[in-house]
């Protein structure tokens, strides 16, 4: 099953640089391991913003939400999800 999701990212003011920081090193140590796994499939930045736009790759609404919910900064994103299914025009 294929996922799209929009995560945007919204830190709270009373975290330190260095807390942001730190959240930042284990948000991409997570990112690599799903990448390498197959289960982060695509990985966009959203020009001028805090956010991206991600593909997921997983077997059921309950893998991608246990994929989701471990991310370092779950607690600070907002994310919006979307099933994706086969375009009949698409070449691939």
């Amino acid at each position: 099953m294929l996922f799209l999701a929009r995560m945007d990212v919204a830190f709270p003011a009373h975290l330190s640089a260095e807390e942001i920081a730190e959240y930042q090193t284990r948000e991409r140590e997570y990112s690599a391991v799903l990448q390498r796994r197959g289960t982060l499939r695509h990985l966009w930045r959203i020009v001028g913003e805090f956010a991206n736009h991600s593909v997921f790759e997983v077997s059921s609404h309950e893998e991608l939400h246990r994929v989701l919910s471990e991310f370092p900064m779950f607690a600070f994103m907002r994310i919006r999800v979307t099933p994706l299914a086969q375009h009949p025009n698409a070449l691939e």
